[in-house]
């Protein structure tokens, strides 16, 4: 029984961190983490400011990530907090 439990943990743990570096794989170029200071005046001006490193973050994740429906502010968060 205690083996069939580690198991099925593992399993579930492998699966997590699977899913987790998928959906922040886009997340990790340096062209958005360069971006973090621009999300940041752009949320902040509830959309007002737009930096250039911004602009061409959100350019690249639309371009390689065309199932990603998202809006600029929703981008600008998860830039922001990864």
């Amino acid at each position: 029984m205690a083996c069939a439990l580690d198991v099925s943990t593992q399993s579930t743990v492998v699966s997590v961190y699977a899913t987790s570096k998928v959906t922040s794989a886009p997340f990790d170029n340096k062209l958005v983490l360069a971006a973090r200071d621009d999300a940041a005046a752009f949320i902040a001006t509830d959309g007002q400011w737009r930096g250039a490193r911004l602009e061409s973050a959100l350019d690249y994740l639309r371009r390689t990530q065309p199932k990603l429906h998202a809006s600029d502010l929703e981008l600008a968060q998860a830039i922001l907090v990864q």
